[in-house]
């Protein structure tokens, strides 16, 4: 099975059992994001999701949560947005725009420029965050053992595990960092829609989020560069992937325009099944007129937000927290 398909299909599966937020494919480092992308992520709920949910159904900007832009009295945006000035301005549109800040049209109007203040306080909606690295086959394992002892030494989330559909062997074991959980991932026959049980290998170890962690550069022979990440810098980035989770969730594909491919929601999730590949596909990177089977079509209309808002504890179009204010709406 593709590592795509898998993917979808445990991403649906574990929604089932997550309270919380499912994603995929984030950014899983600090000195470099990029540099490290977790391929699922499950993101337990603290004790105030539900005012995080109340408040937006996007993700919140790192630099409007760190501003000094309150709840209180408004400020001048540009005094209160500690980073580069378009960086800054942009982060407080989006902010505006989503409705996490609001417009203080008094203070504006008043000192002819920009006041802002936040709807409400940021609260502590999130708790553990799992990271899983999808390697459906292990006969192929690309940089898997590079990738997960960055998990382990690096420690951004609570735990890391390795989800496979391979015989996991104690070879398999001895080549992944101890701390990192494994899990076998069974289907229930080779059909679209099947249930996934997943089988317990090895329990992952808690990782310590709260301590200095080392994360792995570039690498070089004989030698790595790497870069010591402190507490504080780690529990920042933890905020920036709960909050890209939270926006972004995983359902991030699309349903290609081919007759051969189908909407199925037998998982309880509504995957992009492809009759003629016998599985869920990736429109954007397995599908078009190189195909074989590809037969032009128009692509199935899903709401897949609608199904994530009916599914999980995310709200896609929550009531928010804006004060009416009377007055004009200064600087759009």
């Amino acid at each position: 099975m593709s590592e795509f398909a898998f993917e979808l299909e445990l991403c649906a599966r574990l929604e089932e059992r997550c309270d919380g937020i499912v994603a995929r494919q984030l950014g899983g480092g600090v000195a470099e994001p990029g540099g490290r992308i977790l391929d699922v992520l499950c993101i337990e709920p603290g004790p105030e999701f539900a005012d995080r949910a109340a408040i937006t159904s996007e993700s919140i900007p790192d630099a409007a949560i760190e501003s000094a832009i309150g709840t209180g009295q408004a400020r001048y945006w540009k005094d209160a947005v500690d980073c580069h000035p378009e960086r800054a301005r942009s982060a407080v549109d989006r902010a505006l725009e989503i409705g996490f800040f609001e417009r203080d049209h008094s203070a504006s109007a008043t000192a002819s420029r920009e006041y802002v203040r936040q709807v409400a306080r940021y609260p502590d909606w999130y708790d553990r965050i799992v990271g899983i690295e999808n390697k459906p086959d292990l006969g192929q394992p690309g940089d898997l053992e590079a990738q997960l002892r960055t998990d382990a030494s690096l420690a951004l989330v609570d735990e890391a595990i390795l989800a496979t559909e391979s015989y996991v062997t104690r070879a398999h074991l001895n080549r992944i960092p101890e701390e990192v959980g494994v899990w076998r991932v069974h289907r229930d026959g080779s059909d679209a829609g099947c249930s996934l049980e997943i089988e317990i290998i090895r329990e992952p170890t808690p990782l310590p989020v709260d301590e200095p962690g080392i994360e792995p550069l570039e690498s070089h022979p004989g030698r790595t560069e790497i870069d010591t990440v402190s507490p504080d810098a780690k529990a920042r980035a933890r905020r920036r992937i709960a909050e890209r989770a939270y926006g972004k969730g995983w359902r991030t594909y699309e349903f290609p325009d081919c007759t051969a491919c189908r909407p199925d929601d037998a998982s309880g999730a509504t995957l992009p099944y492809c009759e003629w590949k016998g599985r869920a596909v990736d429109a954007g990177s397995e599908c078009g007129t190189a195909c074989p089977g590809y037969e032009d079509a128009s692509a199935t209309a899903v709401d897949l937000e609608a199904e994530r808002n009916r599914r999980t504890s995310w709200e896609a179009d929550p009531s928010g927290k804006r004060r009416q204010q009377s007055g004009l709406d200064w600087f759009g």
